[in-house]
């Protein structure tokens, strides 16, 4: 079976300063990745075609992501960033579809935002329905505590696909389940809404995860939202701070493993097809 990794990353440090890697923690994935360095692992584990996700708050980027995928058989789309608070952004959305490379959705990294109801400011709303206008799904990067302005503004805006990222980075180190499984039940009864299989495994133990960490946060999305609305994402070289690509591919194949043929194929690749509008 042919899959897509819907959500993966790459930087070049000597484009532009990436603060969030200044952190010492961080040390280990400190220095520039390139989709030639996706390719290898990403073969490997079966991934003919991926979405590139934005990195930082810079159109700048956007544009060199929009270059990348159209030169590459590899990247399907592209994941980018404007300014949604901005007056002119859907004009600054017209400008990114109308490259070439594909963009196929907006993202926002809402979980630096302070306003944990930054979602449901008045501005972001009126340029999220310009996301929903321009044909493009709007990435959700959350934080648990910022699920009820995501449930508010999904429930308001039913004509805007969204996609959220990292099942929104549920405590897994901790083994905590609510209150965000409570709050991802509400979120997936908005029919509107995708998850993504991704993240895992930088929010268990980076040392110490085992799959069985991770099962408990799974099943709650696959029951929640359907094999139908989730798809697994590699998080990719994110991912590289707890594992090795071809263990996060593994971890997926072995949550998934009680599903079913039909079930597996959307989970890898029809439900990003959909929710993402990807050609080929």
């Amino acid at each position: 079976m042919s899959r897509i990794d819907a959500h993966h990353h790459v930087w070049d440090l000597s484009a532009r300063p990436h603060a969030w890697l200044e952190q010492r923690k961080m040390a280990p994935v400190r220095r520039t990745f390139t989709l030639d360095d996706l390719a290898g692992p990403a073969a490997a584990a079966g991934v003919s075609r991926t979405v590139l996700v934005q990195v930082v708050a810079d159109a700048a980027e956007t544009r060199e992501f929009l270059a990348l995928a159209a030169g590459s058989q590899l990247v399907a789309g592209v994941v980018g960033w404007t300014d949604l608070t901005a007056p002119g952004a859907a004009d600054a959305l017209a400008e990114l579809t109308a490259l070439p490379g594909g963009l196929v959705g907006v993202r926002h990294g809402v979980q630096s935002e302070p306003d944990p109801a930054w979602l449901s400011r008045p501005d972001v709303r009126r340029r999220l329905a310009a996301v929903a206008a321009a044909g493009l799904a709007y990435d959700l990067l959350t934080l648990p505590h910022q699920l009820p302005a995501a449930i508010d503004t999904v429930t308001a805006l039913p004509e805007l696909t969204f996609v959220l990222d990292h099942l929104s980075k549920p405590p897994i180190a901790a083994g905590e389940l609510e209150p965000w499984r409570g709050r991802i039940r509400q979120l997936a009864a908005r029919p509107n809404v995708y998850c993504k299989l991704s993240g895992l495994v930088t929010e268990a133990d980076w040392t110490g995860w085992q799959v069985a960490d991770l099962r408990p946060y799974a099943e709650v999305v696959l029951e929640a939202f359907g094999p139908e609305r989730v798809m697994f994402g590699s998080d990719w070289p994110v991912c590289l701070l707890a594992a090795e690509y071809g263990q996060v591919a593994a971890a997926a194949d072995e949550l998934c493993a009680g599903l079913s043929d039909a079930e597996r194929a959307e989970v890898f690749a029809g439900t990003a097809r959909r929710a993402y509008r990807l050609e080929g």
